[in-house]
């Protein structure tokens, strides 16, 4: 037979065929098109050549093995298809949805009175401005009988607490009870303890609140008095944030601090309060001052402690500090301020 010099070598394969790389994506071994000039190369990532798709070709791509802990292989269970009909490349994540802020939270008036009516402690109620009504009246009157601040409001600040239908009525329910000062002053005189009691005006953030309450609670503080309106809500963060403290440190809620300050100072404590408007720095107090029944005033983070309070004072000491800031927490203040009575108490 004489030689074909035309043919080219093939390795002996027939002249039907084509190298791998131009059959694959093609069926019945055609050739795959051309691809157009001017394509970039990233042509080549498109969805249908992403793990877990199909491989153009009308063929699975083999399938990667999966092994377990023990080194047997398995095979991974088929994901669910996404929105476009092939398999997902990727697993999705799932976050957990947010807490239901409805947990620590009665809306309605019928509940809210219901509530009053059983005893239960209330943080704050909020009640809808311009709404007067036999049950509002009675909601008012059993608030201010329980120590339970009310704040009249407009439509907004309720539709921003809840989008149920809070029928103009909306109130916190307190994680903690809170404790009468005149009873809990006495009940400390009868054990024959010294009282070491915290005074918060118009401590408004509520991790500063809680921080405050667990170190009070270290340093052996004995009561914390907080006004009813005005004053950090008394929430699970709050909680969370002592430690647990304000499930043991008892909390008195008085409406009037100025006649709670009154009613300590009668009562034999001395009260002292903790401001940069001093007397004297805080080291040069003697221990003795500090060692008697005595009543820790500190302000709120703006304007520290109101001057109605101040004027009712007993001694009035500032930190010392060398820095440029010469501002510090109240938390931090707070921490001191707590240390020097309770070293000076010891």
């Amino acid at each position: 037979m004489e030689k074909n010099d035309d043919r080219p070598l093939n390795d002996g394969l027939s002249d039907d065929y084509v190298p791998r790389r131009f059959r694959e994506g093609a069926d019945n071994n055609e050739r795959r098109p051309a691809r157009p000039s001017g394509e970039g190369r990233d042509e080549r990532r498109s969805p249908e050549r992403r793990p877990g798709g199909n491989d153009g070709a009308g063929r699975s791509r083999p399938q990667r093995p999966f092994y377990d802990e023990r080194g047997r292989q398995v095979t991974p269970s088929r994901p669910a298809a996404n929105r476009s009909g092939g398999a997902p490349f990727y697993k999705e994540h799932h976050t957990r949805p947010a807490a239901d802020r409805s947990i620590d939270m009665l809306f309605g008036l019928r509940p809210i009175l219901e509530a009053l009516n059983a005893g239960r402690t209330l943080d704050k109620i909020f009640l809808l401005r311009g709404t007067k009504n036999s049950m509002t009246q009675d909601i008012s009157d059993l608030a201010r009988q329980a120590n339970v601040p009310v704040s009249y409001v407009p439509i907004e600040k309720l539709e921003n607490l809840t989008r149920k239908n809070h029928q103009g009525a909306v109130a916190f329910v307190s994680p903690i009870d809170f404790a009468p000062l005149d009873t809990l002053l006495a009940g400390l005189f009868e054990e024959g303890k010294v009282p070491f009691v915290l005074v918060l005006d118009r401590v408004t953030d509520v991790r500063n609140f809680g921080a405050i309450a667990r170190t009070a609670e270290c340093l052996g503080v004995q009561a914390l008095v907080v006004p009813s309106s005005g004053a950090a809500q008394i929430n699970g963060d709050a909680v969370k944030t002592s430690a647990g403290a304000l499930n043991i440190l008892p909390v008195c809620r008085e409406p009037d601090l100025r006649q709670a300050i009154t009613f300590l100072k009668d009562s034999g404590l001395t009260i002292v309060a903790c401001t940069e408007k001093a007397d004297a720095d805080l080291g040069q107090s003697t221990p003795a001052s500090l060692s008697g029944p005595i009543a820790v005033i500190m302000g709120s983070e703006e304007d520290g402690i109101s001057p109605d309070l101040l004027r009712l004072c007993d001694q009035r000491l500032r930190i010392p500090m060398s820095g440029q800031i010469q501002s510090l927490n109240v938390g931090v203040a707070a921490g001191i301020m707590l240390f020097e009575v309770a070293k000076g108490r010891n």
